[in-house]
């Protein structure tokens, strides 16, 4: 009798442990990772964690690994904190020979399958960490700042022009992968301005390689000035969100009418027919024009991209649906210093006066604008505007189920067709991109076509938001 009571005992304790143990693998499985993005139910956004909205604001630091010092890459990663933004696009490998501001070259022999590891290394002496070491620093500190980071395994040009094969690719994409697949801060940004019918073997090898052994973290894929990763890789299933890279030249610059997509400097017409793609994907602008970088790139006698060319391309890609924004300078790109005798582009200040620059510190403000309204819900909505204009004049408009947002870059009058929102009035007011500040303008009858002022007189640069909001 004793003996069958304790395997009974035995038998409960077992079933309990089994009943323990498959609750908590539940309550693992059910508790997403706090700091992991994911793709929103509607397959049109960013979010983070447990369904909170994630708005990308990114910067480009290209050569954020090969450039700065440990203290500079903490200063440049600060300032960018402070500034709102929560992404970095930056090249893990510019060229094949790259080597560190201290010296230490990222592979042998200029083979990516061949990376140099330095076994034994420590953080705490410069003469003994590697390449890879400052990159696992840099990568770490961004975590510490809420920062993720979007690299770019290889650049483009060195695929395109022989110097990585398919056997390579792969070899390479499971070292990264391997490496940085328990970060909480990764993005995978597979190619680096160029198209993807330059070598497409090798980018979907690493598109799907990087994928197989790191399934936790985005991928998307960088392509070349006026197109979007959706020409080539947009029914790839490694492919988690869409980027455009709308380019650096003017309306008059633009040669590319032969390509596939020509919508010169209308940013907002990319992510438009992204979006109207199935199977839908998020979308987002990841290189419009830079601020300090001449138009067209080349010629730097020509004036350059301004703060309010970069927010106008901001404002226009996000409403027209893209889930966040990436800015760029042409001095914080390449992270320029005084005297560098190799520059692309002609940089004029250095990259520490740069990160401090007018478009720089107004990229929140977008963020925050956003931020401020129901976020999953918000659809582009050009029926709201009664005068779209064209080029400059362009109105862009989105809206969710309580507010409407319309961008104008140059202030000129918005006529508004109304009854979108519910209720008899609603509450206007002007948002500023320059600062964020808001001006009631006051309640407006919800019907027929209401026209609206923005303040000062009309002129590029001279841009506005009108908030239009349920009561």
């Amino acid at each position: 009798m004793l003996n069958l009571i304790f395997k009974r005992s035995l038998l409960f304790t077992f079933l309990a442990t089994i009943i323990v143990a498959c609750s908590t693998a539940e309550n693992d499985k059910k508790a997403p990772d706090s700091k992991q993005l994911i793709i929103s139910e509607n397959n049109r956004f960013l979010a983070v964690g447990d369904n909170k909205p994630f708005f990308w604001l990114g910067d480009t630091g290209w050569l954020l690994f090969g450039r700065l010092t440990r203290e500079e890459a903490e200063t440049y990663l600060e300032n960018r904190k402070q500034k709102g933004f929560n992404v970095i696009q930056v090249m893990v490998l510019h060229t094949l020979k790259v080597t560190n501001v201290y010296g230490d070259s990222a592979l042998i022999n200029k083979n990516v399958a061949t990376p140099l590891i330095t076994k034994g290394s420590s953080f705490g002496d410069s003469t003994e960490y590697d390449f890879w070491d400052h990159v696992d620093f840099v990568v770490d500190k961004a975590a510490e700042k809420g920062i993720y980071m979007a690299l770019v395994p290889v650049w483009g040009n060195n695929v395109k022009q022989g110097g990585v094969n398919q056997q390579q690719a792969k070899v390479y994409a499971e070292f990264l992968a391997n490496r940085y697949k328990n970060r909480p801060n990764i993005i995978w940004l597979n190619g680096g301005d160029i198209k993807g019918a330059d070598s497409l073997d090798v980018w979907k090898t690493i598109g799907r390689t990087i994928n197989q052994v790191d399934s936790t973290h985005l991928i998307t894929f960088h392509p070349r000035g006026r197109s979007s990763s959706t020409e080539w890789f947009h029914n790839e299933p490694w492919l988690d969100f869409n980027m455009v890279q709308s380019g650096h030249k003017t309306y008059a610059q633009d040669t590319s009418a032969k390509e596939t997509l020509h919508y010169g400097e209308d940013n907002w017409r990319y992510i438009q027919a992204d979006l109207a793609l199935k199977p839908t994907k998020p979308d987002i602008d990841g290189e419009p024009s830079y601020e300090g970088i001449p138009h067209g790139l080349h010629d730097t006698t020509l004036p350059r991209w301004s703060a309010d060319d970069v927010r106008r391309y901001g404002y226009w890609s996000v409403l027209a649906g893209a889930f966040g924004y990436t800015y760029g300078h042409n001095s914080v790109m390449q992270m320029y210093k005084t005297g560098d005798k190799h520059t692309s582009f002609g940089p004029i200040e250095a990259w520490d006066k740069a990160i401090d620059a007018p478009g720089a510190g107004q990229m929140i403000h977008l963020k925050n604008l956003i931020l401020a309204h129901s976020f999953f819900d918000r659809v582009p909505d050009q029926s709201l505007i009664a005068n779209q204009g064209s080029k400059y004049d362009y109105l862009v408009a989105s809206r969710g189920p309580d507010y409407a947002l319309v961008y104008t870059y140059t202030g000129r009058n918005i006529k508004l067709n109304m009854g979108k929102l519910p209720g008899n009035t609603v509450a206007a007011s002007w948002f500023s991109p320059h600062d964020g500040k808001t001006t009631a303008i006051g309640d407006v009858a919800n019907k027929g076509i209401q026209e609206f002022n923005p303040p000062a007189e009309p002129k590029n640069g001279n841009d506005w938001v009108l908030v239009i909001q349920k009561k």
